[in-house]
């Protein structure tokens, strides 16, 4: 089969010859029905890009993974790869850049984002680059590379080697992984982004140098990050996006063991769907951030009742005593409870659950005010730092809302309901409001009024004062629009109407639901609207 393959074997990982963004996996060797000649069968990458699902003229040949992403091809249309250190030299030692390289080129900031070079001095970067062993970040993504190569070649071009990225290449085994990690001691950042990685090794060194490994889309389970814990003890980020992981398998116990320095674990966009399967990973010593934004999180809950195989050697610790990140945005989470539970983690301080239903007013969800409300400890949400004076206004208005709307007299009831409300009540120094017996009629419609002041700004409104209206709390946000066109005395113009949170935010809040109430929102006496016109 090998020698019909022209060298290919079943499993390998192949590019289309001159194209190496074009990847795909050997599925199938020998000939083909009506076709002389050797053919190799390549499932394409991405479900996509082929002629056919592996079978071809009503003959199965290979089962594919998509419906057209299989293609047949002559030997000599595919590429085996090249080493990494003929990719090094393909990419930075060279006379003279192209544009298309200049773009490719750039280093990794301390938040690991990509910074362009700035080619100030052509001669002097070119002159640094033919002196590999000042090449501390090199990137050759989708360039082919198949191999780790010789070590000692390795070794010897690029000894200084600090950040490596070898996304969208043909790498598959671990032992080319293993190997180069060995090759380069000084190797602490490897991204092996879009590589399709066998999911078992057969023994591995300790690879004590690796701090930051990046498994984005490499088709990994659960099960292998198992294994990788082991020689890759030193982990402090682990980013594992697109890999479809719903499931977190424990060989031992209930919980996650080991990865003891592991500070960053990213799951984001994969099927997670039960908050259970995060538990899993309670008690990883030194976790402090944990990425789950795009998956189908329903539900969360803090684990504070979890027996006692939580324990550190003999002393027992709360689950995620360290995390301070807990990234929750576009999920499916609908209920408070979930949100009240993030006031149990001991260490949270920074918390995104936007895009969810919870924190989508157009949805019946909370406006950002009840979230700061509710979350006593939170210092950024949804990547938006909490004030001081943000935290103190949401919490008032956030009692006025509940005091508003009144769901029960029930103490217990009401705590359920919210749990911080008597707390912020107290620390507030807000009374409940006390009946007036002797009020009656016009005074007692008058003494339930809240002072509010209007601002028109709209461009094509005319320059307007400021308004200082008094108005019954259940003013719906739609017959507040049609008060304002009478008002400001404003025709045919469309209106909408933000609250101003603090003076000189530049982020108003957009009122947006029409049959919202001030009382609802928390609108009370004191606070500004203002008045625009839609674009």
């Amino acid at each position: 089969m090998a020698a019909a393959g022209a060298g290919f074997r079943l499993g390998q990982r192949v590019h289309a010859a001159g194209d190496p963004r074009r990847s795909g996996t050997v599925r199938y060797l020998g000939p083909v029905d009506g076709h002389g000649g050797d053919w190799v069968g390549v499932d394409w990458d991405g479900g996509a890009g082929g002629r056919h699902d592996g079978s071809l003229a009503g003959r199965r040949y290979f089962a594919a993974a998509g419906e057209r992403s299989a293609s047949f091809a002559r030997p000599s249309a595919l590429s085996a790869g090249i080493a990494l250190p003929d990719a090094l030299r393909l990419r930075y030692r060279v006379d003279d850049f192209t544009k298309e390289e200049q773009d490719e080129m750039y280093v990794f900031s301390t938040s690991q984002k990509r910074v362009s070079v700035e080619l100030v001095g052509t001669n002097k970067v070119r002159d640094k680059l033919k002196n590999f062993d000042e090449l501390s970040c090199a990137s050759v993504s989708f360039m082919g590379v198949s191999s780790a190569g010789s070590p000692e070649e390795l070794q010897g071009l690029v000894p200084n080697l600090r950040q490596l990225d070898l996304t969208g290449n043909l790498i598959s085994q671990w032992q080319d992984i293993f190997s180069l990690c060995q090759a380069l001691p000084s190797l602490e950042v490897l991204d092996l982004t879009n590589n399709t990685m066998e999911n078992d090794f057969v023994e591995s060194p300790l690879l004590k140098n690796i701090r930051v490994l990046v498994l984005n889309n490499c088709g990994v389970t659960w099960e292998l990050i198992e294994k990788l814990k082991v020689p890759f003890a030193c982990l402090t980020d682990l980013h594992l996006i697109w890999n479809k992981l719903n499931i977190i398998t424990t060989p031992v116990g209930n919980f996650v063991q080991g990865f003891d320095t592991l500070r960053l674990l990213n799951l984001e966009d994969n099927h997670i769907v039960s908050w259970d399967e995060m538990v899993k990973l309670s008690y990883l010593r030194s976790l402090e951030q944990l990425h789950l934004n795009k998956n189908k999180i329903k539900h969360v809950r803090y684990p504070y009742n979890l027996p006692s195989s939580g324990s550190l050697g003999d002393v027992a610790v709360p689950a995620f005593e360290k995390l301070q990140v807990l990234l929750l945005g576009s999920n499916e989470i609908e209920d408070f409870p979930s949100v009240d539970s993030l006031n149990l983690f001991p260490s949270l301080m920074d918390v995104r659950i936007s895009d969810n239903p919870i924190a989508d007013p157009a949805k019946g969800g909370a406006p950002r005010f009840v979230l700061v409300a509710r979350l006593g400890n939170v210092k950024i949400l949804n990547g938006s730092e909490v004030s001081a004076r943000e935290r103190r206004e949401a919490e008032i208005r956030y009692i006025r809302l509940v005091m508003g709307k009144a769901e029960s007299s029930d103490p217990e009831l009401l705590k359920q309901l919210h749990p911080r409300f008597a707390e912020l009540k107290a620390f507030h120094g807000i009374e409940d409001e006390k009946p007036t017996s002797r009020m009656s009629g016009p005074q007692k419609m008058a003494s339930g009024l809240i002072s509010i002041t209007l601002k028109c700004v709209g461009p094509s409104m005319g320059e307007k004062q400021p308004l200082t209206k008094k108005l019954p709390p259940a003013t719906t946000v739609g017959k507040l629009k049609s008060l304002c066109e009478s008002f400001f005395k404003l025709k045919d113009i469309k209106l909408r109407l933000f609250l101003e949170e603090e003076q000189g935010c530049p982020l108003p809040q957009l009122l947006e639901e029409e049959t919202a109430s001030l009382v609802e929102l928390g609108i009370g006496t004191g606070a500004t609207i203002i008045v625009d016109e839609e674009s």
